[in-house]
């Protein structure tokens, strides 16, 4: 075997080793959701791995905030609070950007849009800069400091109660403001999908802001990338049949997938390799 063939062989080994550690976490995701809590050993056992492996994943998963890593094994994350905003940024940022880029070509030169608070969509606001003559209503401090020095931009900021943690403005204000447009796209990030297609997250508040973007958009357009799936959070937005399109980074699990299809919602997944064409399909 020549080098050029070992490095081939060893990539391609690399990728279905984590492909199959992608699996795996998300049947320890589902493991913790259905029992409340799994020990190291018992998910060392069932997937013939060493606990270090599952360590690992445990890690993964915690750091993404779909559980909560304990001593001996992971438990059901808390549906009460997010994952700290600094910790958010850079979590699925790869994941994220590739989301925004398919997300940003669907969106035409010279809309009106809304965009609302979270990482994901500010991933969002960066890949539109090289957009033309854009009107852009949003409640998220960061959005607007990322697009307001574009000359042919008009940004507009919605009024309220600003979360000094992540820049997002929330609270009556901020709802009455909205309903007072009406644009042809709301680009809206959620922390949750349930597998029902349920939507979630952790801030009343920012469900409401959210809600009155979905009420005054022409068509509005979900991202959120795969960690979301299954993930728990206590206040419902509505449902993801709610939304024309859903960007996100891999395949939704199949029962999800069965509720974008009979809602006819349109399913975009990002393509992993840098540069590869996205997937656009109807779901």
């Amino acid at each position: 075997m020549t080098g050029v063939q070992e490095q081939t062989a060893a990539e391609s080994g690399a990728g279905v080793e984590r492909r199959a550690g992608r699996e795996r976490q998300e049947e320890i995701r589902r493991l913790v959701e259905v029992k409340g809590f799994v020990s190291v050993d018992y998910l060392a056992h069932e997937f013939a791995v060493t606990p270090q492996t599952i360590r690992r994943d445990i890690k993964t998963l915690s750091d993404s905030g779909t559980v909560v890593r304990y001593r001996g094994g992971a438990g059901l994350a808390p549906s009460t609070e997010n994952v700290a905003y600094s910790r958010r940024q850079v979590l699925c940022l790869e994941e994220k950007q590739r989301i925004a880029r398919l997300v940003a070509r669907a969106i035409p030169d010279g809309v009106s849009l809304f965009i609302n608070i979270g990482t994901t969509t500010e991933e969002i606001a960066k890949a539109l800069i090289n957009h033309r003559r854009l009107r852009v209503i949003t409640n998220n401090l960061n959005v607007a400091s990322i697009l307001s020095g574009k000359e042919d931009f008009e940004v507009i900021v919605a009024g309220g109660l600003v979360r000094r943690r992540d820049g997002g403005i929330v609270g009556p204000m901020t709802i009455d403001f909205i309903q007072q447009f009406r644009v042809d796209f709301g680009v809206i990030g959620i922390s949750g999908i349930d597998l029902d297609g349920t939507l979630l997250d952790f801030d009343y508040r920012e469900v409401r802001a959210a809600r009155a973007i979905i009420d005054n958009s022409r068509k509005t357009l979900l991202a959120a990338d795969h960690t979301k799936f299954g993930r728990n959070a206590m206040v419902r937005l509505g449902s993801v049949t709610e939304v024309d399109a859903f960007f996100t980074d891999q395949q939704p699990p199949p029962t999800l997938a069965e509720v974008l299809q009979s809602a006819e919602v349109q399913l975009h997944v990002a393509a992993a390799a840098e540069g590869a064409p996205a997937t656009a399909e109807r779901a």
